[in-house]
């Protein structure tokens, strides 16, 4: 009879176990009214001693223990962190690509000539979207996978996840650290004044660690219909006052000097980095696993890809082909300083949102990689108690203090998102999500009837992205050499950017 009474109770909390997870998912899903949740008082919050470890079962302490303020705290966390739908997904995808990268296309154009540069732009397009498609599938497949990292760990084991972590914080660093250099250049451009750059680039990283402070991407998702605003008004200001400046010349637009072929004196290395501007200006695979992590609906992650994919394309090789056409061989990077000295301020001035708001996203999509591993089993991760938002702002100011330093290290716009390309986004965009395919999503033999084709086009992809890697770093070294040698580039920490 003991026996069983035992039996009876170790039965039912099982059941009450297994029941736990439904119960808060529900609760998540039908979004209960705060007004409906238990009130918490906000001295209680301070209370971080519980947060390390999980909530014990209900039968195992009193009501109004702080087993309810764990429960509390997660199922408020899970809430806040379980926002994100598709067309959210496709603001955000789209603030973290869509950026600084098209400001780098009308150079690449014009090293690459307008044919070379349309099918690159248009080519390298298709096999990003199609890579993040089979990064996002993964995430399906494996719904415990949170970030890049895990990624990596699921394929390599634990080495495999710091290789991927250590890639994909650098690659990170240096995207945020592009839109640090960026901000000077705008600063700089829009003021004309003698301030030294480096005072320019310490306000950027002002600006950026501010805007990097909320940590939840469906929060950031508000700015970033500024953000798309800013970026396509500058953008188009760009292409008309270029088409004006053009059409007042002798000959008018048809006296531009732009090619259809690459220039004679273009060597593999120049045309190389110019390539590894367009890969980089595709990279938004990278950050596809955190924003899925947020999602309700994760599978239609496939809409927020496709829909970006498309418009992402089309407005590259419009950007590319139409300011190269309207400016010719002498367009600069970035294309906004090819608007003249009036309209680029404005323009300039018009696009600050941008390079501050994607660059501050790109700064919470690392800083959420390294929080959310350093308490992955922990209440901390929901940011929503005092150790949680103390350890988030450190992370996002040492975060924002290197990509600063990395800015002013580096002080070339085209160079620094050319290493970036060629030595990060070319594994983690590229050839790694073809492993992923073959290692972890794919059923069946690779040569089945339903799995060559796919096959074929991932193998493809791999080798694009081993090409981009290999190739690319040798013409980055080369270039950076030279101009270095030439003085084209800017001196670490100098008060001029280029």
């Amino acid at each position: 009879m003991q026996g069983d009474t035992q039996e009876s109770r170790g039965a039912s909390n099982g059941l009450r176990a297994q029941s736990a997870p439904r119960l808060l998912k529900a609760a998540c899903t039908h979004s209960a009214h705060p007004a409906q949740l238990v009130f918490i008082p906000i001295v209680m919050l301070d209370t971080d001693k519980s947060l390390d470890r999980s909530p014990p079962d209900d039968a195992q302490s009193p009501r109004g223990s702080s087993t309810d303020l764990d429960r509390q705290l997660e199922l408020d966390g899970v809430r806040k962190f379980n926002r994100l739908g598709w067309k959210r997904l496709t603001v955000v995808l789209f603030v973290e690509a869509i950026a600084l990268g098209s400001l780098s296309l009308p150079a690449a154009f014009a090293t690459l000539g307008m044919v070379a540069g349309i099918i690159c732009a248009v080519g390298i397009g298709f096999i990003a979207t199609y890579a993040s498609y089979e990064v996002g599938a993964v995430k399906l497949k494996y719904p415990e996978v949170e970030n890049y990292g895990d990624i990596g760990r699921l394929l390599l084991g634990e080495w495999g996840f710091w290789l991927v972590t250590v890639s994909f914080m650098c690659g990170m660093l240096l995207n945020v650290g592009s839109h640090c250099l960026t901000g000077t250049i705008a600063l700089a451009d829009i003021t004309r004044s003698d301030i030294c750059g480096v005072v320019f680039g310490a306000v950027s990283a002002v600006v950026l660690f501010v805007l990097a402070l909320p940590p939840a991407f469906a929060d950031i998702a508000i700015l970033g219909y500024i953000d798309i605003v800013s970026i396509l008004v500058a953008i188009g200001i760009t292409l008309i006052a270029t088409g004006i400046q053009q059409s007042k010349q002798p000959g008018g637009i048809q006296s531009s000097d732009w090619s259809a072929w690459p220039a004679e004196e273009i060597d593999f290395s120049s045309a190389m980095v110019a390539i590894n501007n367009i890969v980089f200006a595709y990279s938004f695979a990278i950050a596809l696993p955190s924003f899925m992590s947020e999602m309700h609906t994760p599978k239609h992650y496939v809409k927020s890809v496709c829909t970006l994919g498309v418009f992402q394309t089309f407005l590259y090789t419009v950007i590319g082909s139409v300011i190269y056409a309207f400016v010719g061989k002498s367009v600069q990077a970035p294309a906004l300083l090819s608007a003249g000295p009036v309209v680029s301020r404005i323009a300039f001035g018009i696009a600050l949102p941008v390079i501050f708001i994607s660059g501050s996203i790109n700064i919470s999509i690392g800083v959420r990689y390294i929080h959310g591993n350093m308490y992955r089993n922990s209440l901390v991760r929901y940011v929503n108690s005092k150790r949680g938002w103390i350890t988030w702002i450190m992370l996002v100011a040492v975060c924002t203090t290197i990509s600063w330093i990395v800015s002013e290290a580096i002080p070339v716009f085209t160079t620094i998102l050319s290493i970036s390309g060629a030595l990060l986004n070319s594994g983690l965009c590229y050839y790694v999500p073809s492993l992923v395919w073959f290692f972890l999503v794919r059923e069946g033999s690779w040569y089945s009837r339903r799995n060559w084709r796919r096959a074929l086009m991932n193998l493809f992809v791999f080798l694009f992205g081993i090409g981009v890697l290999g190739c690319g770093m040798y013409a980055n070294i080369v270039v950076l050499i030279r101009e270095t040698r030439d003085g084209v580039s800017g001196r670490p920490f100098a008060c001029s950017k280029s």
